[in-house]
């Protein structure tokens, strides 16, 4: 992490020695120094993304409480702040701040680290261990049946051949669920926004329906793209593909053979909304509170038909909100359903929340 001493402020005091910056350079989380007038003499690259200054000054409320403390008492404060990640959406920055006094003359440290991420992806970690224990016995249990079979039919041709049909198609199982376990894993340790890249909707949704074809092609399924205005999002490249991919993915697998899926975006109110429309089976209204949790079928047997893992709409909804946004989902019995992903629109200004 490199940090920068901004340029329209004068040379550090005697009492901020360049060491201190030195050392706040290799430390992990970020850090920030505070001039008299709450103006930033110092500061890591991740305060920008954090989105606690503007125009070069702190403007979050809870944290100037806490510096004006420090200055008055001279004394080290510790506090927590809630940050969202983006102007929608449950994703939010949980911070640990630490305020120090640097010199007599109301130079103020702050310490920022995100230990409370630490802790939820601990939890998420040992919630998800017990999860997967108990999803991964089923394809591994109806393997072990299954070769158990070959062997006491291996005088039957046709019985060999429909449990090795059978194997091939639980071994799909177990290797896709696998896949969905590594993604979700990579996702829970890392940030997108830590280094994210601008990236535009039209390229987005084109490899992810792309990467749908074969399924589409399969099922006899067409997906089309209306593009309404040209937008750009910044972001991971590949989790966003990803995210957008499991939702045509699950569009597909949830239609009627020979049916359309629609992919739309547009721009409202600084928002990019991609919509995924399927004219499939539908969602019954008491599932739709928790389709987007991790392992949830609605209808298990039709997901083991489909190959469904129960993980890919988990992974969508992470997916948004370490970006910042979020997703949400209308759909009707017999009509359809339409799953909306929702994204801050990046305009290539010089500051941003993310």
């Amino acid at each position: 992490m490199r940090f920068k001493r901004q340029a329209d402020q004068s040379p550090a005091p005697a009492g901020v020695p360049d060491l201190l910056l030195h050392t706040l350079e290799n430390l992990d989380g970020d850090s920030l120094i505070l001039a008299p007038g709450d103006v930033a003499f110092f500061k890591t690259a991740g305060v920008d993304k954090l989105g606690l200054l503007r125009d070069g000054r702190l403007e979050n409320p809870e944290l100037l409480a806490t510096v004006r403390v420090v200055r008055r008492s001279n004394t080290k404060q510790t506090g927590r702040i809630d940050l969202p990640r983006g102007p929608i959406g449950e994703g939010k920055h949980e911070l640990t701040v630490n305020v120090l006094p640097l010199t007599e003359n109301q130079y103020v440290l702050v310490l920022i680290s995100d230990e409370s991420e630490a802790q939820r992806i601990h939890d998420v970690r040992r919630d998800f261990v017990a999860n997967i224990s108990h999803e991964l016995k089923t394809p591994i249990g109806a393997l072990s049946l299954l070769s158990e079979a070959v062997l006491g039919a291996k005088d039957e041709p046709e019985a060999v051949v429909k449990f090795a049909t059978r194997m091939q198609s639980e071994a799909k199982r177990l290797t896709d669920l696998v896949q969905e376990i590594i993604n979700l894993s990579r996702l829970q340790d890392s940030d997108p926004l830590q280094e994210a890249q601008e990236v535009s909707v039209s390229y987005l949704v084109k490899e992810a329906i792309d990467q749908s074809q074969i399924s589409a092609d399969s099922r006899g399924i067409t997906v089309t793209y209306n593009e309404e205005s040209p937008a750009n999002i910044l972001g991971d490249r590949d989790q966003l593909t990803m995210a957008i991919q499991n939702l045509i993915e699950n569009a597909i697998n949830y239609s009627p053979e020979n049916t359309k899926v629609a992919v739309t975006s547009r721009i409202k109110d600084g928002i990019v909304e991609i919509s995924i429309t399927d004219q499939g089976i539908g969602i019954p209204e008491e599932d739709l509170a928790r389709i987007f949790e991790r392992f949830y079928r609605v209808d298990p047997a039709r997901s083991r038909q489909t190959g469904g893992t129960g993980l890919g709409l988990s992974i969508v909804k992470h997916v948004a909100a370490k970006h910042g946004g979020d997703i949400k989902v209308w759909s009707a019995e017999n009509v359809g359903s339409t799953f909306t992903f929702m994204l801050p629109l990046y305009t290539g200004a010089s500051e941003i929340t993310l």
